[in-house]
């Protein structure tokens, strides 16, 4: 006999590039929802949608019956998690909370013991996929947690997600996605590297992103960021400063583990400048932007004007 899967009520907090698209995905699957983020225009547009905005997070945690949350980092994850008006002491026992954040391991311990205090389900799931996997529903979602609380959960992780992987005991997911992501940024930089010494030694721009796009060199980095800055927009949909943040969990989870990661520092050392130069807020891509000042050439498309000093 089949059993039937009765859709949870689900409190979702952190309404921003990616979290907005993933409730929106959910209220459009038919999950009861009750959303916080402290930007009320992004709450109306889920209750728009036919959400139901909430008044606290012990308002919201006491009346769901699975949490998630997709929040900037560490910080904000811990004081909104472990707070005496935070989630996990005012959720039901028995319930459940899914974070999709990315965070580091000094956090997560915290969460696991507190949860546990509170017979409170925890599954670390952060994701990767941009905003367009985000609206599509087609993330990867790396799954830390108990493998019962995985399967029961797995209904509502496919509403936002296409490739989903469970890996372990909590904080698995944590390590997975900073893994990953630092090597995305290791991309991002060595292609604007390898375009920018194409360009340096002749070769017009938009050929040599094609030849990298269509060789071993290929990435999701060409793909996605190569016409980013063809067009010099420097992709709006992430900022130097989550980069930078990124990079700066992927040293603290190598220290912790006893690992050296001398491209990742390197990296980490760009992005950090191009935060001093430009701001927290400024286009992620803009990292690339410190190589093409320092060369007086601009990897643009020959539609966007001469890229060449």
């Amino acid at each position: 006999m089949t059993e039937t899967f009765t859709k949870p009520c689900i409190g979702f907090i952190g309404l921003g590039v990616m979290g907005g698209p993933m409730a929106l995905n959910l209220v459009t699957a038919g999950y009861p929802l009750v959303v916080l983020d402290l930007v009320p225009d992004k709450v109306a547009e889920l209750t728009t949608a036919g959400a139901r905005a909430g008044t606290s997070v012990a308002e919201l945690a006491r009346e769901a019956d699975v949490v998630m949350t997709s929040l900037p980092g560490p910080a904000q994850v811990r004081e909104l998690g472990c707070g005496p008006d935070g989630l996990i002491r005012n959720m039901r026992a028995g319930s459940s909370w899914i974070d999709l954040s990315t965070n580091n391991l000094e956090v997560c311990r915290e969460l696991e013991s507190l949860a546990a205090e509170h017979d409170i389900g925890l599954l670390d799931a952060p994701v990767s996929g941009g905003d367009e996997g985000s609206r599509a529903g087609t993330l990867t979602v790396v799954v830390g947690g108990d493998a019962e609380l995985y399967e029961r959960m797995l209904p509502v992780l496919q509403v936002i997600g296409e490739h989903i992987e469970h890996l372990g005991p909590n904080g698995a997911g944590y390590t997975a996605k900073i893994a990953q992501v630092m090597l995305c940024y290791v991309h991002t930089l060595a292609l604007g590297e390898a375009m920018m010494l194409g360009v340096r030694g002749g070769v017009n721009v938009d050929k040599m992103l094609a030849i990298i796009s269509n060789s071993a060199a290929y990435s999701y980095a060409s793909e996605r960021y190569g016409p980013c800055l063809l067009d010099g927009d420097y992709d709006p949909s992430f900022t130097l400063g989550l980069s930078l943040k990124d990079l700066r969990l992927a040293l603290e989870l190598a220290k912790s583990v006893d690992t050296d990661l001398p491209v990742c520092e390197l990296v980490t050392n760009n992005y950090a400048t191009a935060c001093e130069r430009y701001g927290n807020d400024a286009n992620h891509l803009m990292a690339v932007r410190l190589l093409e000042e320092s060369h007086n050439t601009w990897l643009r498309s020959e539609s966007q004007g001469n890229n060449n000093s």
